[in-house]
């Protein structure tokens, strides 16, 4: 008798921590925003966001490639780009690095990463050093823009700001005009800057345009604090590539603009490349 009434006080006991227990995943499960279990890919807080979009263009000569390349692994991993991140509100940004050419010719060579230091640094460019350099033909600026403008979506991040950072060395001659996407993505908070490559003599035949810095600053950038940052001499590749990552990860523009404050009228027609496409192989009419 007595162990039945032993078994029978256990038995109850467990049933009672059962009821509690179930009441209080029950309130748990109730209470907004509350999980048992974080999310493995809950989002991280970070100052930036970063989209790095790098021209593989035919006109980009394989010299060009590589000091681009190095630009990137230089200031990710100088001294002055260090002490810009630890001044950060959390001391850490998100980046992904892709390639681009055609309209439809978009690879991403480093997916995205977070840097918080040396460590994650040199990982990243580690990464990037391991990727071989291809060339593809065309360029569509635009194109570039539409495909990094949902990659923030799927990034795992929270930046204080979302930027875009587009380089290359000529106008938009192929898929969707620039401007109008360049709009549509400043329109959602993301910031658009730009590093133009202007260390070859303009040449025609190459669809290559003189001032390029201010196509890119009329036609391409735009968001709060969008600025450009021109690259005029090979030796310049990698201060001007810190240069920029600096100032987009510490949230402002350059001391001085580095090309003129734009009319509200484009300097040059915004669809200047394409025009020179269409009147060097034919095809549509873009005035």
């Amino acid at each position: 008798m007595m162990r039945r009434r032993w078994i029978l006080s256990i038995l109850a006991a467990a049933g009672a921590v059962a009821v509690v227990t179930g009441m209080i995943g029950a309130t748990f499960a109730a209470a907004p925003g509350f999980s048992l279990a974080q999310k493995s890919n809950a989002t991280v807080a970070v100052d930036v966001e970063l989209v790095i979009a790098v021209d593989i263009s035919y006109s980009m000569d394989p010299d060009e490639q590589a000091l681009q390349r190095e630009g990137y692994i230089e200031a990710l991993t100088s001294v002055e780009f260090m002490r810009a991140l630890r001044e950060g509100m959390h001391g850490k940004i998100a980046v992904t690095y892709f390639e681009w050419a055609g309209s439809n010719d978009q690879k991403i060579v480093v997916p995205w990463r977070l840097i918080d230091g040396p460590e994650t640094a040199d990982a990243f460019t580690t990464e990037l050093k391991s990727a071989p350099i291809r060339r593809a033909s065309r360029t569509s600026i635009s194109g570039a823009l539409l495909f990094a403008m949902p990659l923030f979506e799927a990034s795992g991040f929270r930046g204080i700001r979302r930027v875009i950072d587009v380089s290359g060395d000529g106008a938009n001659n192929n898929g969707p005009l620039v401007t109008p996407v360049r709009d549509e993505i400043t329109a959602k908070g993301i910031t658009i800057n730009g590093l133009p490559i202007m260390i070859k003599r303009a040449n025609p035949g190459t669809l290559d345009i003189e001032e390029l810095d201010n196509y890119y600053e009329d036609c391409v950038i735009g968001g709060p604090g969008a600025f450009v940052i021109p690259i005029k001499a090979r030796e310049k590749f990698i201060e001007a590539t810190r240069t920029k990552l600096i100032l987009e990860i510490a949230g402002r523009a350059p001391d001085r603009r580095i090309t003129p404050v734009s009319a509200e009228k484009p300097r040059m027609s915004c669809t200047i490349g394409e025009r020179m496409w269409q009147q060097r192989w034919g095809g549509v009419d873009f005035r």
